[in-house]
């Protein structure tokens, strides 16, 4: 039997359903529609209050301003593929939000197209939902729990088959439906197969300083089009990107940029999986701080001009709160933290590895994956 999961976000939603919409965007199969039906009466996608907008006949009722009758809560899924789905929307919640809660969900930034148009300014809260993290899994996690979520990734049906022919499968789909449906439908592009290419190429650039000049060079278009191309993949939340962090007495880089993804196992090499899985489990954390408290959280990199690095800083409100570097192995200490430690007013300093040991040095945190998710209560 099939371990059922109560999302992390599931209480704030359930919260902020009292006074206004809900908006939860995220990737292709991250499990949005599947968490907003557990706030049906009898969650599923036939329940009549469940509103697909590729279901022919549930667009031809939204169209005519046909909402089912006797329902507290209804889910419109995948609604901002049509054009002024902001007007529709808008005009549901003024009509019925005394009697109704409503839940958007959709595979794409939502708040990003819900800009232009009519404005839903102060009609909705915005939540993106991420893919299972450790401690979301197991409030203890053990090691067996990390092997198999750096393996087979958090989205909930490769995770939870553990399977490898089935990730396998499950993962060259989901990027067609990606590209030739999500993309297609919200975005012009002449190219869709070279952006199957590139899509397929940015694994092999997680970790490192991102070049689009490079990429530019590989798929032979301007340097324009690879960074309007970077953007789409973003708003579709296939990949993000952070930028350094900056300050003065460390001389530090201020134009290059990191790319990740937001599916880990995409990546072969154990190093720079094990630093995307990391990099996903803190972009999680910052934006539920975002998405609940309403401050603003930044996850950072440090590197100097003489390529003295820390993997992530995460900000809170331009105060660093802590920094992490990511190692496989658990003995040696990355020298850079020292140095930074020395010059910049970061409070915190984790080493985070897959091994077992648990020490201090210097006022250096070294900790196994496990224990930096669980007292750091990552979501």
């Amino acid at each position: 039997m099939t371990k059922i999961y109560q999302r992390y976000i599931k209480w704030h939603v359930a919260n902020d359903l009292k006074s206004t919409m809900v908006f939860v965007g995220g990737p292709r199969q991250v499990g949005k529609t599947t968490f907003a039906l557990t706030f049906l009466p009898v969650p599923g996608e036939s329940h009549p209050a469940y509103m697909n907008w590729d279901n022919i006949s549930v667009r031809s009722s939204l169209l005519k301003g046909e909402l089912p009758s006797n329902e507290k809560c209804i889910v419109l899924d995948e609604i901002h593929k049509f054009a002024r789905w902001r007007n529709l929307v808008k005009g549901f919640y003024d009509t019925n939000k005394t009697e109704i809660s409503f839940i958007i969900t959709g595979s794409a930034r939502l708040d990003y197209y819900s800009k232009g148009g009519d404005s839903l300014q102060g009609r909705y809260h915005y939540y993106r939902l991420h893919p299972f993290s450790l401690t979301e899994l197991n409030s203890n996690p053990a090691k067996s729990d990390f092997e198999i979520l750096l393996k087979f990734g958090g989205f909930p049906e490769p995770f939870l088959k553990a399977e490898e022919k089935f990730w396998r499968r499950w993962q060259r789909e989901r990027l067609q439906r990606v590209i030739y449906e999500d993309i297609r439908g919200l975005e012009t592009i002449k190219e869709i197969s070279l952006l199957e290419l590139l899509a397929e190429e940015l694994p092999n650039r997680v970790g490192s300083p991102l070049s689009v000049k490079n990429l530019k060079e590989m798929l032979q278009v301007a340097h324009e089009t690879v960074e309007r191309w970077l953007k789409i993949f973003e708003r579709m939340y296939y990949c993000f990107r952070i930028s350094p962090y900056g300050p003065s007495k460390v001389r530090a880089v201020k134009k290059e940029q990191k790319l990740y993804l937001w599916d880990w196992s995409l990546l072969r090499d154990s190093g720079p999986r094990f630093e995307n899985f990391i990099a996903s489990h803190l972009l999680k954390y910052c934006n539920l701080i975002e998405d609940t408290e309403g401050f603003r959280m930044e996850l950072r990199f440090l590197r100097d001009t003489d390529r003295r690095e820390i993997d992530f800083v995460v900000l809170k409100e331009d105060t660093p709160l802590f920094a992490v570097e990511c190692k496989t192995g658990e003995r040696n200490i990355n020298p850079s933290i020292f140095y930074f430690k020395e010059r910049t007013n970061i409070p915190y300093f984790y080493q985070v590895h897959e091994g077992t040991k648990d020490y201090k040095k210097n006022g250096v945190r070294v900790l196994p994956v496990e224990t930096f998710c669980k007292e750091l209560q990552l979501p």
